[in-house]
């Protein structure tokens, strides 16, 4: 009798367990992985600390170059998607976006959006969408992104700064 007890208490734990796994979150909706996503692997990433591996696979000095396009085009490629150099002769200028994908108005999570840096025209600063804040009634946008702080990390950008939403095709 105790010998049954103990399989019929492993039959029951075995199928609770293997229904809890088939019901499991993670399991049975698989969150699609976003550009935002693919960025956040690099989270932390130092232009100083991590220098000689940045120049490795970006093709890029970030101590001499701002290389927030260069993490961008890094980002796109890994993904298997065309870079800015597919549109502009400047790909690694944050501005060599504004034509690349297609122009949206709201963004989504992994979007790139391009935003003015510095006082000349050609300066910007671009990276990917992660979410939207309010603080004190004015709206920002969460952007993931190389070249800030010198370093890759999620920073708040006003969202009426914002020079263009683009989604990757």
């Amino acid at each position: 009798m105790k010998f049954l007890l103990i399989i019929f208490t492993a039959l029951v734990l075995a199928s609770c367990s293997e229904k809890e796994e088939k019901s499991s979150y993670s399991r049975s909706r698989a969150v699609p992985q976003t550009l935002a996503h693919k960025a956040y692997y690099y989270h932390g990433l130092g232009e100083v600390k991590d220098r000689e591996l940045i120049k490795s696979i970006m093709g890029i000095d970030p101590v001499t170059v701002q290389w927030c396009a260069a993490f961008v085009n890094m980002i796109l490629l890994e993904n298997l998607y065309p870079t800015s150099e597919s549109v502009s002769d400047y790909y690694l200028t944050a501005r060599s976006f504004l034509t690349y994908g297609q122009e949206v108005k709201d963004p989504r999570q992994g979007d790139i959006i391009v935003f003015p840096r510095g006082d000349q025209g050609w300066q910007g600063h671009v990276g990917f969408y992660v979410s939207t804040t309010i603080k004190n009634n004015t709206e920002y946008y969460n952007i993931i992104g190389g070249n800030q702080g010198d370093s890759v990390s999620i920073k708040p950008f006003l969202s009426s700064s914002a020079l263009s939403i683009r989604r990757v095709n």
